[in-house]
C-alpha cells in the first residue's frame, strides 16, 4: 500500500514561473531533470548528465528510479507516485545514482511535483546536489549482527523478516537498528543506504547487499 504522509513531504500547488525555472536549469550547479507523471525522463541539465556520467540519449525516456541503486528504488518511487497524484507537493531524500562503470554518486535529492491545468500535476521536477564525503569521514566497524541487518535493510527486507532471519524479537532489531543509524549519522532507512554505498561499506557490484569484510570486527 503507498503511504504519502511523511513529515518532509509538503502540499503545494503553486505555478512555476517558466523563466525562472529555466535560469535554475541551465545556471543553478544543482543536477536537475524534469520528469513526466510516470516518472520518466524528459530533460536532463548538463550538471546531472556530469552527475550520472551518462549523455542524455541514454537517459531520456527512463524511469528515472533506474538510474539509483536498487536498494533505493521502492521508497523513491513510493515518493514520485504521491507527487505525482498530487498528494504530497515535494520530498527530500539521500540517494546514490549509478553510474554506467559501476561507481555511486551520493547525492541530497529533492523532487517537486509541477503543477499544469485544472490543478492537475503535468510534471515532477528533481533536484540532486552531490554529497561529498569528507576525508577522514571512514565508517567505524560494524559487529556481525549489525553488518547483517544493514544487509537485509539495503535488501529491502521489513523488521519482521530481518526478526525471523536473526533470532530476534522485532525491539531488538529497531534497537539494533537505531544504533546503526546513529553510528552511520543517517536519520532513516533509505538515507542509510546512501550512506553506507557513499563510504563503500557496501558494494554496488553486489546483489543481495554485502557489507564489505573490512567493515566487519
Amino acid at each position: 500500500m503507498r503511504q504519502c504522509h511523511d513529515h518532509r513531504g509538503e502540499r503545494s500547488h503553486e505555478p512555476v514561473d517558466g523563466s525562472l525555472y529555466r535560469s535554475v536549469f541551465e545556471r543553478s550547479g544543482l543536477g536537475i531533470a524534469r520528469l513526466d507523471p510516470r516518472g520518466r525522463i524528459v530533460e536532463a541539465n548538463t550538471d546531472l548528465l556530469a552527475l550520472l556520467d551518462r549523455p542524455l540519449s541514454q537517459i531520456r525516456g527512463r524511469d528515472f528510479t533506474d538510474l539509483l541503486h536498487p536498494a533505493l528504488r521502492p521508497a523513491l518511487e513510493r515518493g514520485l507516485a504521491c507527487l505525482a497524484t498530487g498528494e504530497r507537493g515535494r520530498f527530500a531524500e539521500r540517494v546514490a545514482a549509478v553510474r554506467p562503470d559501476g561507481s555511486t554518486a551520493p547525492a541530497a535529492m529533492t523532487a517537486i511535483a509541477v503543477p499544469g491545468r485544472g490543478r492537475a500535476v503535468s510534471a515532477l521536477l528533481v533536484l540532486l546536489r552531490r554529497s561529498a564525503e569528507p576525508h577522514g569521514d571512514a565508517a567505524a566497524p560494524l559487529s556481525d549482527v549489525h553488518a547483517r541487518i544493514l544487509e537485509g535493510v539495503a535488501a529491502g527486507e521489513s523488521t519482521a523478516q530481518l526478526a525471523t532471519t536473526l533470532f530476534l524479537t522485532r525491539q531488538g532489531v529497531e534497537y539494533h537498528l537505531g544504533t546503526l543509524l546513529r553510528k552511520l549519522k543517517a536519520p532513516n532507512r533509505t538515507a542509510l543506504i546512501s550512506r553506507a554505498y557513499s563510504l563503500g561499506v557496501l558494494s554496488p557490484a553486489d546483489w543481495p547487499p554485502k557489507v564489505e569484510p573490512a567493515f566487519v570486527k
